[in-house]
């Protein structure tokens, strides 16, 4: 008989959480864990095996251990004048995350999210033995930059958590605010820009922030604008000094040399791989438009997803959805759920589904 957590010498603090977890379904329509469900080009995906297949050639030896080609195809891609030495990059963005922490949280520090935000900011924080404190927002989600900073005073936490836009919410966050929020915190500020693609073309990102702001993270990800979910690829930006503390907790040759390769490979063909971008956007406010329509109140989003709230009995909804063959979420938010946008016909599959009920 196997043993329970009661029954192991589990840490203290461990005992009581529960891991991450989204609910996983062969569904027709799966829309829940705010993938790009468009899959990769075949011109891009003939050049990402043919870079798999000759770093095979060397898979006897380790990956470079600083993983300087992609990182120099990251800060080309970023631009905003960054250099390599400024570029860290990781086994997806939680790992990201997980450094930032192991570096500047840790026992007897505090992290800082505004709720409701990303679920696995306390779970990476609790791990590393810190404690997560979480903020206030506006009914409608959003941050002023007085009551954000105003927050940040009071809590003093080493490490702030700034998701922009924000998930599972969808909300923009304003260069403002987060100013604001660096000017009043006295540790490190990361801004999670895992959703930025998204943003209208003419939203500045955080990265026009980092001149002259030494604990600011600027965090990104490959698994949504750029479909590569399975291939598992997060980076951030920020000061060289930063990046050199982050190598005092990352694993020996943490990124593997077929990684590196791949994700290299999709880097040099980025206007490509960003081309569906648009039409995620189109579906994803076409979701809204009709959500509205339904008697829905569908909130802003600046990210590949939606988040809508009137449902009166989000349980049910997400039954009947299911028993439709179409895989949402319900991210504990009363009387709301999620969807990602899909392609047009998954998008219309949803649409039609909810519809129906």
């Amino acid at each position: 008989m196997s043993a329970s957590l009661d029954d192991l010498p589990l840490r203290d603090d461990l005992r009581g959480l529960t891991p991450y977890g989204a609910p996983q379904a062969p569904l027709p329509v799966a829309l829940n864990v705010n993938e790009n469900t468009h899959p990769v080009p075949e011109e891009v995906a003939d050049d990402i095996l043919d870079g798999i297949a000759h770093a095979l050639r060397d898979v006897n030896r380790y990956p470079d251990r600083e993983f300087t080609a992609l990182r120099e195809g990251f800060a080309d891609y970023l631009g905003h004048g960054l250099a390599a030495d400024q570029i860290w990059a990781a086994n997806g963005s939680n790992e990201v995350l997980q450094h930032l922490l192991q570096a500047f949280a840790g026992p007897g520090r505090t992290a800082f999210g505004f709720g409701p935000t990303y679920s696995m900011y306390p779970l990476l924080t609790r791990a590393t033995g810190a404690d997560y404190v979480a903020g206030r927002r506006g009914d409608d989600y959003t941050l002023e930059p007085d009551d954000a900073a105003a927050q940040i005073d009071e809590a003093r936490p080493d490490v702030v958590f700034l998701c922009a836009p924000n998930n599972p919410t969808g909300t923009p966050l304003s260069l403002e605010t987060i100013s604001a929020v660096y000017d009043a915190a006295p540790g490190i500020v990361i801004v999670d820009e895992a959703y930025q693609e998204f943003a209208p073309r003419e939203t500045r990102s955080a990265l026009t922030l980092l001149p002259g702001r030494e604990r600011l993270v600027v965090s990104r990800t490959m698994s949504k604008a750029f479909a590569f979910a399975g291939a598992r690829v997060g980076y951030l930006a920020a000061d060289a000094g930063l990046i050199d503390a982050l190598r005092l907790v990352r694993l020996p040759y943490h990124l593997s040399a077929l990684t590196q390769a791949a994700a290299s490979a999709a880097l040099r063909h980025a206007p490509t791989m960003l081309r569906m971008v648009d039409d995620i956007v189109a579906q994803r406010d076409r979701m809204s438009a009709t959500l509205a329509a339904l008697g829905y109140t569908p909130y802003e989003s600046w990210t590949n997803f939606v988040l809508f709230s009137g449902v009166d009995d989000p349980d049910a909804t997400w039954r009947g959805l299911y028993d439709r063959g179409v895989l949402i979420r319900d991210v504990g938010i009363p009387h709301s759920l999620r969807v990602t946008a899909g392609t047009e016909e998954e998008t219309t599959a949803f649409l039609d589904a909810l519809a129906s009920l």
